[in-house]
């Protein structure tokens, strides 16, 4: 059975795109939805935002003929920067769930934005971040943190594709 392979540039342009799509929805949600991340939301995009320009940095490799195995080495990063996201999704989907205990200081010093301005200190004191431990949101029985998994991972498939990929 042939399999077709794809070349390194288009795994790290899906990439690139991929990791970009996904926080920029997480950014989406939060400014144009006005879901407030928790601190472990805010946490588990770290790896997007520090896989993003490695990615980007495997792009460039490839599109410019850097060494196959830098651009290999970059999309090895990258993929494993999503597994770890995977992971940090995993535990905070048990947290919600109650699997296990979340961090004892699960709060967000994110806040909602207010519609007036003499409201501003007020607001500053008054909200707060949402628990850790109660989705805000669920699409299919998945939370953000569920589906941040099933993204990551797929993601992270991406970039260990392009590791393996024979095609410069």
């Amino acid at each position: 059975m042939m399999t077709a392979s794809l070349s390194r540039k288009t795994y790290a342009g899906l990439l690139s795109l991929g990791m970009a799509a996904t926080v920029g929805g997480a950014l989406a949600f939060e400014h144009v939805g006005g879901y407030i991340p928790c601190a472990l939301c805010l946490l588990q995009r770290d790896p997007y935002y520090y896989g993003i320009p490695v990615a980007v940095a495997a792009l460039l490799s490839a599109l410019f003929g850097g060494p196959a195995w830098l651009t290999r080495l970059l999309l090895a990063i990258a993929g494993i920067m999503m597994l770890v996201g995977a992971g940090m999704g995993v535990y905070h989907a048990g947290v919600e769930w109650g699997f296990w205990e979340g961090p004892a200081t699960c709060a967000t010093s994110a806040q909602g934005v207010t519609q007036n301005a003499g409201d501003l200190l007020s607001d500053l004191n008054s909200k707060h971040g949402p628990s850790c431990t109660e989705a805000s949101f669920r699409l299919l029985g998945l939370s953000f943190a569920g589906w941040n998994v099933i993204a990551s991972l797929i993601l992270a498939a991406i970039a260990f594709a392009g590791v393996r990929s024979a095609k410069a």
